[in-house]
């Protein structure tokens, strides 16, 4: 039996790798790295959230609470549900829990598609309530220009994080159809573990975004 599984993961070397065990610290390795120049990518964002507000804190605080709390509360809990899910998925490929690792595919796939859902709808919110920075920008409260860099900021960083949760989803697809055809499992599950850190990534990055955003000035 264990040589079986040792030649299934063999099947899946590549020829530049002596084994499976170097080709699964590469590729552990590559996504740390894509990650970091990911985390350079949010940094700029985030270091420019943080020079606006320390520069205009009461206007900030002001434009934070035309945003719904308990929308963005409900999107922290289900991606950290998420986060659940697809750590059990990575157990469940290391274990050889075919069944499970594919409920934990998809209920990791559907809650980031709620978050996106929810994520929507406080778009069209804002649409509708003529928050958008540009010419039909409407702001009846003080500090006008001030309340549109905010949301010049939360556009910029919520969009970016939803396009990384698209790919995200993108990349649960293929995870459940490998899953599927039988491809990922015990003796192969790198594909797992590797996509279980850019789904964290993602999650950590909005529990971030909750509280720089959502709730300045709250008590």
């Amino acid at each position: 039996m264990a040589d079986a599984a040792l030649d299934s993961a063999q099947v899946h070397v590549a020829h530049h790798f002596d084994d499976a065990e170097q080709q699964r610290q590469a590729s552990t390795l590559g996504m740390w790295v894509f990650l970091a120049q990911e985390v350079m990518f949010f940094g700029g964002l985030f270091t420019l959230y943080v020079v606006y507000r320390t520069l205009h804190p009461e206007g900030f605080a002001h434009a934070s609470h035309h945003l719904d709390v308990r929308l963005g509360a409900t999107n922290t809990a289900v991606l950290i549900t998420s986060s659940l899910t697809m750590a059990l998925g990575v157990w469940a490929s290391q274990m050889d829990r075919r069944r499970l690792l594919l409920v934990c595919i998809a209920v990791t796939a559907l809650l980031g598609a709620v978050f996106l859902g929810i994520k929507s709808y406080e778009y069209w919110h804002k649409f509708h309530e003529h928050l958008v920075p540009g010419p039909n920008f409407v702001w009846d409260g003080p500090e006008a220009h001030t309340a549109e860099i905010f949301f010049s900021l939360y556009f910029a960083l919520t969009g970016l994080h939803a396009l990384h949760m698209v790919i995200g989803l993108g990349i649960m697809a293929w995870l459940f159809w490998m899953a599927w055809s039988g491809r990922v499992g015990s003796a192969y599950h790198a594909p797992v573990e590797i996509s279980g850190l850019y789904w964290h990534f993602v999650d950590i990055v909005w529990i971030f975004l909750f509280p720089l955003l959502y709730l300045i000035g709250r008590h």
